[in-house]
């Protein structure tokens, strides 16, 4: 669980004030790669977060270093979110979300992301797309599911560990067109994908088998990936660049894949991305995840697995 932001020890504000500042007086222009991305990765790289690129005279934004531009704001936590923790040798710097005050419901979870009412138009990379992928490094750093702070009840928790993802085109902030997170899944927590091809309609689950905190344990930096293939159906979860065993837990055909193709996601531009939580716009709190991450990448492509184990590949054996 992330403690007030107050109460963080000297030795970690000093540590993140020197970075930011280094970050700040050395910032790369958006769109360039100084963390290493595989240059098959690079076309479809729609957004890419490596937490080392505060946008100039605005701290508590992080630059987006894939070809859509998005920009995403640091919510609460603005600059004291970026860690001096990096996931690998490439790496200076990662991203710390969390649970702020469990016993409390408001709107001061530590989250990142963009919303925009009527969509993000810098996000039309993901309208009517064929596919999603959604990666990168992830780190738990305290007790995940967090306690539920819109409920009354001390010891209950939400059902749910929100890690990154695309708003749908019709979100509210919490609907999702593709995510990674950890879910119940008929009573037991999953690391999931969760894809929704139509606005509005219904979503489909693809959940690993293993346990979940087998796969995202306490204290280690792993890397995961979860594909969506809107024209096929198929979807898939990676760790550390190995493919996943795993299952659907939506019976029928939820994307409406029987008719005519192709099949492609609505039409309309994504409201936003969501990392850490839900509510990107900060107007409630939900699902948030005690942890790090690192070099996120959404890519507006079902890549494959070879693609995934060529990032992996790469950043780990620098």
């Amino acid at each position: 669980m992330l403690i007030r932001p107050r109460r963080h020890t000297a030795a970690v504000l000093a540590g993140a004030v020197a970075l930011l500042t280094t970050l700040t007086a050395t910032p790369a222009e958006a769109g360039s790669h100084p963390t290493p991305v595989h240059p098959s990765l690079r076309e479809h790289l729609a957004a890419y977060y490596d937490f080392e690129h505060p946008v100039r005279g605005a701290p508590a934004k992080e630059r987006d270093l894939g070809f859509s531009r998005t920009d995403i704001e640091l919510v609460n936590g603005g600059a004291r979110m970026r860690t001096p923790d990096g996931a690998h040798r490439g790496s200076r710097a990662s991203l710390q979300v969390g649970q702020v005050n469990p016993r409390t419901a408001g709107n001061d979870d530590w989250k990142a992301g963009v919303h925009g009412p009527s969509g993000v138009p810098t996000l039309g990379a993901f309208n009517a797309v064929e596919g999603v992928t959604v990666m990168g490094w992830f780190k738990a750093t305290g007790p995940n599911p967090a306690p539920n702070s819109n409920t009354a009840a001390p010891d209950d928790r939400y059902g749910a560990v929100g890690l990154a993802g695309v708003l749908s085109g019709d979100s509210d902030g919490h609907a999702v067109r593709a995510l990674l997170e950890i879910i119940d899944v008929n009573g037991e927590l999953r690391l999931v994908a969760l894809g929704r091809r139509v606005d509005g309609a219904g979503s489909q689950t693809f959940a690993a088998s293993r346990d979940w905190r087998t796969l995202l344990p306490d204290g280690e930096w792993v890397f995961l990936a979860a594909t969506f293939d809107f024209g096929t159906g198929a979807m898939a979860l990676y760790r550390n660049g190995q493919r996943l065993d795993g299952f659907y837990t939506v019976p029928g055909d939820p994307w409406d894949l029987s008719g005519p193709g192709p099949h492609r996601s609505s039409p309309t531009d994504p409201r936003g991305i969501k990392i850490g939580g839900s509510f990107p716009q900060n107007t409630a709190e939900r699902n948030p995840c005690s942890c790090r991450m690192d070099s996120l990448m959404f890519l507006n492509r079902a890549v494959d697995g070879e693609h995934i184990r060529a990032q992996y590949r790469l950043v780990t054996s620098l």
